[in-house]
């Protein structure tokens, strides 16, 4: 009676026993994929560390002599990545000629500043997607055959552990099955969504820092563009004063051979001469250098030859006044915008790091078919929801948000700089402007007398009046005021593009600037 009472009890030890081995495999999956949500760490700055920078600089040169009224300094400052470029794949082949909108554009394609802004955007943009798929339901089927032969003795089943009445085999098998499952999976938490929230805020300040990255280039551009244009007219400035040198050294020799001067006059007059070409020798080499760093800011060849369409405007759109100016840097400039995206971002991820006290939800399923072959398998599903509650993590989430309130007030910080920044960078500006406005009319003045000195001398040079050394003072003057305009004329115009970099206009303002000139 015990031997027939094992047997029928047989078939249940067996299946008790399968069902303790796949019990166990299933709790052991589930402690293996239970990790809980982390939030996603910032860096403390939010600000690029590139050393990539435009600036337009005026400073006081202090140099000013007796025929100088020019005693400012105008740069352009370009560094890091805007001093490069990607070649254009389809440069012209020849002579070139560009006006400051085609520059412009180039610069805007080909600069490496814009290259690198993007590729930035890019990769954040990847960051909130990879956020996003922590949120979204993953997907995915399985077909699966699987054989097996397990030794009950290695599971801890062994006769006797059921009673002594119910005897059990040494092993289960072999057996087989198949399975074909769509599966889903989804984690539901708060921080995967303040994550997501911090992502997209990193992406669109990165958006924000690509349009600024587009201003500066446009700066860079412009500058460097309106710096040809001054050296251009500093060229041709030169070539009429070398004629002057020349004619009056003519003249001086016609004199001298004449026996009506005297030989010093006659060698003032060729060192004179000799001065002016070498200034002319210089300022076209300064030309030629000047011309190749413009075509390396826009993706040129520094061999190609071009020449610019325009010359340098003796007047500049009027500018909005100061509160206006600062009222519309705050609203449009690109930095700083990215700044206080940066700060939600930073916001976003204290959040995250505070929700990692709450608990979690995730949610498992597959639906399919099983069978031991494919003409015999049945409908099966399986469906678990799991609500994780964190009790004790060993200071873990102290120490996440402790970083995160860090990163905060960085960032909390950075973003009020940004604005003196913004507020210094327009102050700057017009006073730049104001005072190369208040330097052109004097420059203009200040040529135009020097221009009557210079004919007086010559008239009385001519007369005998008076020896070269006069003469030769006057084409000074001349000269020394003609570069006197030219700077100021450049200053002027790159203290206009500064104050609409300054507004966050750059884009809108410079490209049309140079129009009809």
């Amino acid at each position: 009676m015990d031997r027939l009472y094992a047997i029928h009890l047989m078939p249940f030890g067996i299946l008790a026993t399968a069902l303790v081995v796949l019990c166990g495999a299933s709790l052991a999956q589930q402690s293996d994929s239970s990790s809980l949500p982390r939030a996603d760490q910032l860096p403390p700055s939010g600000r690029a560390q590139s050393g990539s920078t435009v600036q337009a600089e005026q400073s006081s040169s202090g140099n000013g002599g007796s025929s100088s009224v020019n005693t400012v300094n105008s740069t352009i400052q370009v560094s890091g990545s805007y001093q490069g470029s990607i070649p254009d794949p389809n440069a012209p082949q020849g002579p070139l000629t560009l006006n400051i909108a085609d520059a412009i554009l180039r610069g805007l394609r080909f600069n490496l500043g814009a290259v690198s802004a993007n590729a930035s955007v890019r990769q954040l943009r990847g960051e909130r997607l990879a956020a996003l798929s922590k949120m979204l339901p993953n997907i995915y089927g399985t077909v699966a055959e699987d054989g097996a032969k397990i030794d009950l003795a290695t599971q801890g089943l062994t006769p006797g552990t059921f009673g002594s009445s119910i005897p059990l085999p040494t092993a289960v098998g072999p057996f087989h099955y198949y399975s074909a499952l769509a599966n889903l999976s989804e984690d539901l938490s708060m921080t995967s969504l303040y994550n997501l929230r911090q992502s997209q805020a990193s992406a669109d300040a990165a958006q924000m820092s690509a349009h600024d990255a587009r201003e500066l280039i446009i700066l860079a551009v412009s500058g460097t563009y309106l710096r040809v244009l001054a050296s251009k007219a500093n060229v041709l400035s030169q070539e009429a004063q070398v004629k002057q040198a020349s004619a009056t050294f003519k003249q001086s020799e016609h004199q001298y051979q004449a026996g009506t001067k005297a030989s010093i006059d006659r060698n003032k007059s060729f060192v004179e001469y000799h001065t002016e070409q070498q200034r002319l020798t210089s300022l076209r080499g300064d030309l030629l250098k000047q011309t190749m760093q413009l075509a390396r800011l826009i993706g040129l060849p520094v061999g190609q030859v071009f020449t610019l369409s325009e010359d340098l405007p003796a007047q500049v759109p009027e500018a909005v006044s100061l509160e206006q100016a600062l009222k519309l840097a705050f609203e449009e400039r690109s930095d700083l915008k990215a700044a206080r995206l940066q700060l939600k971002a930073a916001s976003e991820a204290h959040r995250a790091s505070k929700a990692e006290y709450l608990p979690s939800l995730e949610v498992k399923g597959d639906y399919g078919i099983e069978g031991i072959n494919p003409n015999k398998g049945v409908s099966v599903f399986q469906a678990a929801a799991t609500v994780t509650i964190p009790i004790f993590q060993s200071g873990r989430v102290k120490a996440d948000v402790e970083q995160a309130d860090a990163a905060l007030s960085q960032r909390q910080a950075e973003y009020a700089d940004e604005k003196g920044v913004v507020e210094l960078d327009v102050r700057q500006a017009y006073v730049d402007l104001q005072v190369a406005t208040e330097q052109i009319a004097v420059a203009i003045e200040n040529r135009k007398v020097a221009a009557e000195i210079l004919t007086q001398s010559l008239d009385r040079f001519a007369a005998g009046v008076t020896n070269s050394v006069e003469v030769v003072q006057s084409q000074e003057t001349v000269a020394s005021a003609e570069r006197d305009y030219v700077s100021t004329l450049f200053s002027l115009n790159l203290a206009r593009i500064s104050l609409a970099r300054a507004t966050g206009q750059a884009e809108q303002f410079i490209p049309n600037m140079l129009k009809g000139n």
